[in-house]
C-alpha cells in the first residue's frame, strides 16, 4: 500500500456529512432523554465533558510523537519508530490507572464516589497542560502518566450508575452514561482539530500579537476539564453507598488474585474478557490514524471527522439499540453479538479500499463496544456485594490496563515490522477469542439473578 500525496476524498463534503449526522444525533438525545433518570443526568454531563477533554488530545497524540521523532527527540535514549513510539506512550496511561484504578475503587467504596471523581479530574486538568505544551517524547510521557494515575473515573463511575439503578435496568443505565461519553469522542476531535487549525490565530487586538501555538488543543481541554469540576462540584450528589467502617473488607490485591488463581469463576471470566476484548479495541485505536493517513490521506485536520463518526454511530447504537435487544436477547447474548460485531470491524478494516467501504466496516466497531461492554459491566455487578462495587469496577479496568499496556506495543511493532494492516488483524483475533471464555457464562450468571441472563 502506497501513501497518497493528496486526500481521497473531498473534506467539504465529509464535513457536511459530519455535520448533519450532528443535528441528528441532537434531536435523537433531545427525545430519549426524558427516558432518563433525572439522578443519572448530571453524572451523564459529567462524564460527556470528561470525555470530550480527553478525546480532544487523544487523535492528535501520534501527530506529537512523530513531530517529536521528526526533530530527533529521543525516550531515555530510545530512538523508536514511530509505531512502536506511540504505543509506549499511550501505554503509559494504562500502566499508571491498572495500578491506580482499584484503590481509586477501594477508596470510594469507604470516602464516596464524589470526591474520587473531582480528584480525577483535577489530573485530567493537569495533564491537559502538560500535553499543551509538550515539547518532548519526555514531556508527553509524563502527561500520560499523571492523567493515568488519577484515572479512577472510569470504575468509579460504572459504580455509581449500578448504585442507582435496579439489576434489570443497568445494562441499559450503562448505556445511557456509555452514550454521554461516546458523545463527547464523537464532538472531542472536533473540537481538536478546530484547536488546532486556530493555534497561529492571533487573539491580542491591536499592534501585539498572542498565539496559542501547539498548545492550543491541551489549553483547550485543561478549559473544559477546570469546567466540569466546578459543574460536578455544584451538582453532582452522592450516591449514599458506603462500606460500614467496622467491615472486615477484602483486599484489593487478594481480589486481583482471585481473578488470575481462579479464571473458572464467572467473576473471573467476565473480568478477562473485558480486560482482552476492550485492551485490544482500544489498544490498535491509536494507529488507526497512521493507517487512513496512508490509505486516505486523513491528517490532522481531517482526523476527527473520522472519530466524530465513531462516537456519534456509538450514541445511536447505545441509545436506540442497546436497552431493545438487552430487552430481547439478554445480556450474555447481546454481549456475544458485540464481541462478533467488534471483531469483524477489525479484521476487515485492513481491505477498505474507499471511503463508503470505510464507512460501513468501520461502523461494527462502535456497534461492538456498545453491545459488549455495557452488558459485561452490568452481569459483574450482580455477581459482587454492593459495597465492593467500586474496587471490583475499578478491578475490571485494572485487568482492561493491562491488556491496554501489551496491546500497544504489540500492535505498535507489528505496523512497524508487518505491514499496516497487521494490527488490525491481531486485535480482531485476540477479540474474537474472548467468545471461547463466554461458555457457560449464561448459566453461571443466571444462578445469581434467575431470569435477568436469558
Amino acid at each position: 500500500m502506497t501513501s497518497v500525496a493528496e486526500p481521497a476524498f473531498d473534506p467539504t463534503i465529509v464535513g457536511w456529512v459530519m455535520a448533519c449526522m450532528g443535528v441528528v444525533l441532537v434531536l435523537v438525545l433531545s427525545r430519549e432523554l426524558r427516558n432518563v433518570p433525572a439522578k443519572l443526568l448530571v453524572l451523564m454531563m459529567t462524564a460527556f465533558v470528561d470525555m470530550a477533554g480527553l478525546f480532544i488530545i487523544i487523535p492528535l497524540l501520534p501527530y506529537y510523537v512523530e513531530r517529536s521523532i521528526q526533530n530527533g527527540d529521543t525516550l531515555f535514549g530510545m530512538a523508536l519508530d514511530k509505531g512502536l513510539m506511540t504505543g509506549l506512550i499511550v501505554s503509559s496511561f494504562t500502566v499508571a490507572q491498572l495500578v491506580s484504578a482499584p484503590f481509586w475503587g477501594r477508596i470510594s467504596d469507604r470516602y464516596g464516589r464524589r470526591p474520587v471523581m473531582l480528584i480525577t479530574l483535577t489530573a485530567s486538568a493537569l495533564a491537559y497542560l502538560l500535553f499543551g505544551f509538550a515539547n518532548s517524547l519526555i514531556l508527553l510521557l509524563l502527561s500520560r502518566v499523571v492523567q493515568g494515575a488519577g484515572g479512577g473515573m472510569v470504575g468509579v463511575i460504572q459504580a455509581y450508575v449500578v448504585d442507582s439503578v435496579e439489576p434489570l435496568q443497568r445494562a441499559r443505565a450503562l448505556g445511557w452514561l456509555s452514550a454521554s461519553t461516546n458523545l463527547g469522542v464523537a464532538l472531542g476531535p472536533l473540537l481538536g482539530s478546530m484547536a488546532f487549525a486556530l493555534r497561529d490565530t492571533d487573539l491580542m487586538p491591536g499592534d501585539g500579537v498572542v498565539a496559542l501555538g501547539s498548545a492550543a488543543p491541551g489549553i483547550l481541554a485543561a478549559l473544559l476539564c477546570v469546567l466540569n469540576g466546578v459543574f460536578a462540584a455544584c451538582y453532582l450528589k452522592e450516591s449514599g453507598v458506603r462500606q460500614p467502617k467496622d467491615r472486615n473488607r477484602p483486599s484489593v490485591l487478594a481480589a486481583v488474585s482471585e481473578v488470575i488463581a481462579k479464571p473458572k469463576l464467572a467473576t473471573s471470566r467476565i473480568v478477562l474478557i473485558y480486560a482482552l476484548a476492550i485492551g485490544s479495541a482500544h489498544g490498535v485505536m491509536p494507529l488507526l490514524a497512521f493507517f487512513l493517513g496512508d490509505r486516505f490521506g486523513f491528517d490532522e485536520f481531517t482526523i476527527g471527522y473520522v472519530f466524530m463518526y465513531i462516537g456519534s454511530l456509538s450514541v445511536f447504537a447505545r441509545v436506540l439499540v442497546l436497552g431493545r435487544i438487552v430487552d430481547k436477547f439478554g445480556e450474555v447474548r447481546v454481549s456475544r453479538i458485540g464481541i462478533c460485531s467488534l471483531s469483524l470491524a477489525f479484521l476487515m478494516l485492513p481491505f477498505v479500499n474507499s471511503i463508503g467501504m470505510l464507512a460501513v466496516v468501520i461502523a461494527f466497531q462502535p456497534l461492538g463496544m456498545a453491545l459488549t461492554f455495557p452488558c459485561l459491566t452490568s452481569l459483574l455487578s450482580r455477581l459482587v456485594p454492593q459495597t465492593d462495587r467500586g474496587m471490583y469496577m475499578g478491578l475490571q479496568q485494572t485487568f482492561a490496563g493491562l491488556a491496554r499496556v501489551a496491546s500497544p506495543l504489540l500492535y505498535g511493532q507489528a505496523y512497524d515490522l508487518f505491514g499496516k494492516g497487521s494490527p488490525f488483524w491481531c486485535a480482531g483475533t485476540i477479540i474474537l477469542a474472548t467468545l471461547l471464555l463466554g461458555i457457560g457464562l449464561r448459566r453461571a450468571t443466571s444462578t445469581d439473578q434467575p431470569g435477568n441472563s436469558r
